[in-house]
């Protein structure tokens, strides 16, 4: 065959006849049928199989509208005894505001002054609550549609956050998707206020994500974030989307191209 386009009706596998045109033969079929897969015009489960397809979202300002640990810390303890732990926090966020403490460094002082001594159960029953309660208000509808569209794909997805997993817990399975998040150290179902490992952001969602699944690269990797939390999950995607679910004046798409240049796996 030459590399004339041609057009075929696809029936066979596919849901439904549809009219596509690609180059043929050439390896740009592959694009072409991952670009159908992904915009829902074509079903071959068989292909799926080929490419195999991670789909990761972060949480916090990418399927929600704002921050989602702050405000369930306020929902749980009441606005009391909220108020007075995060005054405590005046002047670590100073010292991190000046860069003489890392963001790292400030998650570990919020968690342990406001989670210190509860009891893991409470925490998770909280979690629940606050799910049931505000997940109309948080969440984004077109974050949550993305979602559906990459479950219903039949791909692994997947949210990978710094939030702490017992706090997001209730949320990934009402979305219907697996989690990775900031692990918190329990001992005898009490938690200490310490962090398992390291907070689950930057490289560490890198880390993370290749703990479970392996090796990136072997997967075609969908990714969406929106902070600099996620530049080196989006750097590391072959389909990044920055800020996607945003008001179109917030996406600065502009800035994946630069992303994409740069490399941060060291």
């Amino acid at each position: 065959m030459d590399n004339k386009m041609q057009c075929k009706t696809a029936r066979s596998s596919w849901s439904n006849p549809i009219l596509t045109c690609f180059e043929s033969p050439s390896s740009d079929d592959k694009i072409w049928k991952i670009y159908l897969i992904q915009k829902g015009l074509l079903v071959d489960n068989s292909f799926r199989a080929e490419i195999k397809v991670l789909s990761v979202f972060d949480f916090d300002g990418t399927l929600t509208r704002h921050d989602s640990f702050i405000p369930f810390l306020r929902f749980a303890f009441g606005n009391s005894v909220f108020t007075r732990r995060l005054v405590k926090l005046a002047l670590p966020t100073l010292r991190c505001l000046s860069r003489k403490l890392t963001r790292d460094e400030l998650k570990e002082i919020l968690i342990s002054t406001f989670l210190t001594g509860i009891e893991e159960k409470w925490v998770k029953e909280k979690a629940e609550a606050y799910c049931n309660l505000y997940w109309g208000r948080l969440m984004r509808a077109s974050g949550l549609l993305a979602v559906a569209t990459e479950v219903s794909n039949n791909v692994e997805v997947t949210l990978c956050s710094a939030s702490p997993r017992l706090v997001l817990a209730p949320f990934a399975e009402r979305l219907g998707i697996k989690l990775i998040g900031t692990e918190l150290e329990s001992v005898n179902g009490i938690l200490t206020g310490r962090i398992t490992g390291h907070n689950c952001r930057c490289i560490q969602k890198i880390n993370r994500l290749e703990s479970i699944y392996g090796p990136l690269d072997q997967y075609h990797l969908r990714a969406w974030g929106d902070t600099r939390g996620d530049y080196e999950l989006l750097a590391a995607a072959k389909d990044a989307h920055w800020r996607h679910f945003h008001p179109r004046w917030d996406r600065k798409k502009a800035f994946i191209h630069r992303l994409k240049k740069e490399s941060f796996r060291v």
